[in-house]
């Protein structure tokens, strides 16, 4: 063998070789391989999983269980047993979410579920005020970013900006947190045509919390001269003392992020720490996010910390438009079995 090494004498480069002889390889003998019996094997597929066929007319109960009963389904199926189980035992399920939810239109799907009291509580982002207010003000929302950050007009309708501004405004002056603040406008203003999709009003109308934790700059309302600092920041952190105080009645209970990648996961950590802090127990906790991306902050925040002491968490990919429906679908379906008796 040769090898072209610096000399350890002279300290120049120098070519010389080992003599030594390599070991002789050949094929190894499998003459002595110890096997067993398939039938002592312990499987980890079995045929009784599979899929099953979903036929013309069935149920939507008939499709869940024509599902095969691996990986993601089998996270599906243990996060709706998890939220079922939560209020048939009148423990918390929490909602947490971006703004994307509701552009992608599932806020009558939100709203069922709170009717039905099958979620208990909402925490949101700032964007969520803003497409929540445009859909029950003007029935559409979502403007063409990229065409009018050309020209400066992006984020500047006057009736969001001055309406909601004002809104915080009159909340933080009573004490009352961004989300109460909003939603009240919505129910009890003028002019707002489709109140009905408004998950703020829904809240405020059930006195559900409902909260907002607001990252100051991120949203196009803080554009404006109407927005006030200290009335967004006493808003918010009212919400956000009253959704540690929701935490801190989590033990048992379900808490599920909604498409945000950010700012809901480190505001749940936050105030899971505080309930912790202050003695509540808060171990017993199904976490569950779910995203059409995996991301860091969810996946720890969210899905693995808050759980690791006694609790369980599941990330589920996918689009919300898809994803959310066929959650809530399934919820609604597994409650009404379960609490009637009836399947």
């Amino acid at each position: 063998m040769c090898y072209n090494v610096r000399h350890a004498a002279c300290g120049k480069f120098d070519i010389f070789t080992l003599d030594r002889q390599m070991r002789p390889y050949g094929p190894i003998s499998l003459k002595r391989i110890r096997r067993y019996s398939l039938e002592e094997r312990k499987s980890k597929v079995e045929a009784s999983k599979a899929a099953g066929t979903f036929r013309e007319g069935g149920t939507f109960r008939d499709f869940i269980d024509s599902l095969p009963d691996f990986l993601a389904v089998r996270d599906f199926r243990d996060v709706v047993d998890s939220i079922v189980s939560a209020r048939l035992n009148d423990r918390p399920v929490v909602l947490a979410m971006g703004a994307h939810p509701i552009k992608v239109g599932l806020s009558p799907l939100i709203i069922d579920l709170l009717r039905r009291e099958l979620i208990t509580a909402v925490a949101v982002n700032g964007a969520a005020v803003i497409h929540d207010f445009e859909l029950s003000y003007r029935g559409e929302t979502s403007e063409d970013v990229a065409s009018e950050l050309e020209d400066g007009t992006f984020g500047m309708a006057k009736e969001t900006a001055v309406m909601i501004n004002r809104a915080i405004r009159k909340g933080a002056g009573e004490d009352i947190g961004l989300g109460s603040a909003v939603g009240r406008m919505i129910l009890k203003g003028r002019g707002f045509r489709n109140r009905g999709m408004s998950i703020f009003a829904e809240a405020y109308r059930l006195s559900v919390p409902v909260t907002v934790h607001v990252a100051v700059g991120t949203d196009i309302i803080h554009m404006h001269p109407e927005a006030s600092g200290e009335a967004i920041g006493k808003a918010s952190l009212l919400d956000f003392r009253t959704l540690a105080s929701v935490v801190s009645d989590l033990d048992g209970g379900v808490f599920i992020n909604l498409g945000s990648a950010v700012i809901m996961p480190e505001v749940f950590l936050k105030a899971l720490t505080v309930a912790r802090n202050l003695g509540h127990r808060v171990r017993n906790i199904t976490t569950v996010t779910m995203d059409f991306n995996r991301h860091y902050r969810p996946m720890e925040n969210v899905v693995r910390r808050p759980a690791a002491s006694g609790g369980r968490g599941y990330y589920i990919t996918g689009h919300h438009e898809i994803m959310f429906p066929l959650l809530a679908a399934a919820v609604k379906e597994e409650f009404l079995r379960r609490r009637t008796g009836k399947g």
